[in-house]
């Protein structure tokens, strides 16, 4: 069993390039086990302003293209562009539509003209940023005046479970570090932006087994990159352990993962 977590840090991110391969590789496989991500980009939909259509939207981080489709189908006759820095994933929607133009790009520099969309949706990438206040940054540039940044993310306590049964194995890392609620306020009220709504919401999977949750973890691409991991493949001992550890997590549904999921809605002042 490799050591596999999802691939979110806080500080000492990993190297792009490593994570738009991971990504890449994880394409065809991602929509089969994304339970979480739709459940939360629903949530996230759900909290854009009624009766209102952008001009043109942004799907940041578009992943396989899940949400490009939804959000063509809710803003008929809009323009939708979709980036991800992951090409493999760039190339498995293209093909499915849902936006005009899918573009390979990174959230803290968006290749973009500045004022150009109404909307910026954005569901479970930013976390992946270690600058997340060039991000909102480039939100607000990029953002026409009165214009929506709507974003999902993880904050601390993300797979708490899993991170706390390691914890009785060994010292590494094993689980990536998320940054915390708190810190995303901060950073939210200081952007600029003004901030209609932010919340913590938790979202708990059940899975019969250890190995049922990191074999989920691996299919979506969320190898553990966090710099001072373990090399290589976990040896049996700390597996035994780990899954001894989890089984103390168990309840009626099965071995509890929790997410501890942000969700906020931020408008560019007019």
């Amino acid at each position: 069993m490799t050591d596999l977590s999802i691939p979110v840090l806080a500080t000492g991110l990993p190297d792009k390039r490593q994570v738009a391969a991971s990504f890449s590789r994880a394409a065809a496989s991602y929509d089969s086990v994304a339970e979480l991500q739709r459940a939360v980009g629903q949530q996230l939909l759900s909290r854009l302003p009624a009766d209102w259509t952008p001009g043109r939207w942004l799907d940041l981080g578009c992943g396989t293209g899940h949400f490009s489709r939804a959000l063509g189908e809710r803003f008929a006759g809009s323009q939708g562009l979709a980036v991800d820095i992951a090409e493999g994933m760039l190339q498995h929607a293209r093909p499915l539509g849902g936006a005009e133009y899918f573009i390979a790009g990174d959230a803290e520099r968006l290749p973009l003209q500045a004022a150009s969309c109404e909307l910026i949706f954005s569901s479970l990438a930013v976390q992946w940023c270690a600058d997340f206040a060039a991000v909102l940054s480039e939100a607000r540039r990029v953002l026409k005046p009165g214009g929506v940044l709507a974003f999902a993310s993880l904050c601390v306590g993300t797979l708490q479970e899993l991170r706390d049964s390691w914890g009785q194995v060994d010292g590494q890392v094993h689980v990536n570090r998320f940054r915390a609620f708190e810190r995303y306020g901060q950073l939210c009220d200081a952007s600029g932006l003004r901030v209609r709504s932010l919340e913590r919401v938790p979202h708990v999977l059940h899975y019969p087994d250890v190995r049922s949750l990191t074999h989920e973890l691996k299919a979506l691409g969320a190898h553990n990159l966090n710099p001072g991991r373990p090399g290589g493949l976990t040896g049996r001992a700390r597996i035994a352990g780990l899954i001894a550890a989890y089984e103390g997590f168990r309840q009626a549904r099965g071995l509890p993962a929790t997410y501890q999921v942000v969700h906020a809605v931020l408008e560019k002042p007019l």
